[in-house]
């Protein structure tokens, strides 16, 4: 079911942004690459906006993954890009991750608006590889959980941390 919800352009410019990775970036403007991103419906419901001051840049000192579980409002849905950078017991990889964030706490317009509106935001984000729906802070916190939706159990790191911590 579709709500009539829009995606706004600059959701898509920043989608654009974080799934290009330049080559020939240097180091500062590496650091200013967003890592993680919050998207919210607008005030009147119309419109899927990036909430603002809910970013976490390349560059930010601390773990990310973290900073970005803080994030996450403890009784309301979002939408999130998560650029994961991870190592297989092969290679290195980076992946962007998008996330429904609905915690079992948030109202249920809430969550039913978030739900029905999903599908023009992800329409919108061609190529993402790796979807995960939340449902609380127990689902999210482990670093691990997040590791096995990336690559099972050949992931041996998730920003730069070993997951047998």
């Amino acid at each position: 079911m579709a709500s009539g919800v829009t995606v706004e352009e600059n959701v898509l410019t920043i989608f654009n942004e974080m799934k290009v990775r330049k080559a020939q970036a240097n180091e500062e403007e590496r650091r200013k690459r967003k890592k993680a991103v919050l998207f919210c419906l607008s005030d009147d419901k119309k419109k899927i906006v990036m909430e603002e001051g809910n970013e976490i840049l390349q560059g930010d000192e601390g773990d990310p993954y973290l900073k970005f579980v803080k994030m996450l409002p403890p009784d309301d849905c979002r939408y999130a890009l998560y650029d994961a950078t991870y190592e297989t017991k092969e290679t290195k990889k980076e992946d962007l991750v998008f996330i429904f964030w609905a915690p079992e706490s948030a109202p249920l317009k809430s969550k039913m608006i978030y739900a029905s509106s999903k599908d023009a935001i992800k329409k919108k984000f061609t190529g993402i590889k790796h979807e995960w729906q939340v449902n609380g802070l127990d689902d999210i916190k482990d670093r691990k959980t997040l590791a096995e939706k990336l690559g099972g159990s050949s992931v041996v790191t998730l920003e730069g941390k070993p997951l047998n911590d």
